[in-house]
């Protein structure tokens, strides 16, 4: 049993981070290599020869049912809500959330996965980012490997569209990030602007209640907003939002909200806001703001 352990432990790393990018939410993917973990238990795995990519087709089958049982749930269809973001310490991350945010997992990238369809998105994850073949996945969409060669290429090129790979140069966007907080607490309009791409997006999910979800485009516009919640800016402290420079906000020693920069092109590209305070509690957020 310990061996039997020891061959799944090896594994979970992966499967986590698989998960996470399937769901974007922490809890949800735990419980996913949780059941692949039971799956694994009950299954004679001795003819199998790669065990790594029969776990990671398991688990992608199981966020799989797990997206399908969130779409048959919904009352609103459309309803949309921000992934959990992965906060740490401006230092870095640990050796765990290392793993999970592996190949740079960015907040925004997971907003734009989550508009893909189930298949669409197990497709894409599990080829592009964890290089499953296409022979592999199809049989867990009961499709042709032609078939599901499409709904990847499909969902590869929403991704691309949406601009959403931040520059490699962690310190250069810090740099950014600082000059938006500087405008910001500043109140220099013409340089919140400088750093904002024209078509910048700025995406607020303020928490399960109606119309918390809310969607802005354009360089004035998000300035704008930004401008409207300055007084914010001086309970910003940096942090790590999936492993690239973003800002917690904490006023009291309760963290409101996590903002994720997208830096490309020394600009502002995207901008995730999640304000929901009992949510960032349930991730982490709480331990972070006692100490910033």
């Amino acid at each position: 049993m310990a061996d039997h352990e020891d061959l799944f432990e090896a594994h979970r790393g992966q499967l986590r981070a698989v998960a996470y990018r399937m769901l974007g939410s922490v809890s949800e993917a735990d419980d996913a290599v949780q059941e692949t973990w039971l799956r694994f238990e009950r299954t004679d795995t001795s003819e199998v020869r790669n065990l790594a990519a029969w776990l990671t087709t398991v688990v992608g089958r199981v966020c799989l049912n797990l997206l399908r049982s969130r779409e048959t749930r919904r009352e609103e269809p459309l309803e949309i809500r921000m992934p959990d973001p992965v906060i740490t310490g401006a230092e870095g991350a640990d050796p765990e959330q290392e793993a999970l945010l592996a190949d740079s997992v960015g907040l925004a990238l997971l907003v734009v996965l989550q508009t893909l369809d189930p298949a669409e998105r197990l497709a894409f994850v599990l080829h592009d980012m964890f290089a499953v073949p296409f022979d592999e996945i199809a049989p867990v969409l009961d499709r042709t490997p032609a078939a599901t060669r499409q709904l990847a290429s499909r969902a590869r090129r929403r991704v691309q569209g949406a601009d959403v790979r931040p520059d490699p140069d962690v310190a250069r966007q810090r740099e950014v990030v600082e000059a938006f907080l500087a405008a910001s607490r500043g109140g220099d309009f013409d340089a919140l602007v400088a750093v904002l791409h024209p078509d910048v997006v700025l995406r607020t999910d303020s928490g399960p209640v109606a119309g918390a979800w809310n969607e802005l485009r354009g360089a004035l516009t998000v300035a704008r907003q930004a401008f409207m919640f300055r007084r914010f800016a001086e309970f910003a402290a940096p942090v790590l939002v999936n492993g690239v420079p973003g800002v917690l906000t904490v006023r009291d020693g309760r963290p409101l909200s996590v903002m994720a920069f997208t830096v490309a092109g020394g600009k502002v590209v995207a901008l995730d806001i999640l304000a929901d305070a009992e949510r960032l509690a349930r991730l982490g957020a709480a331990g972070l703001a006692e100490e910033a």
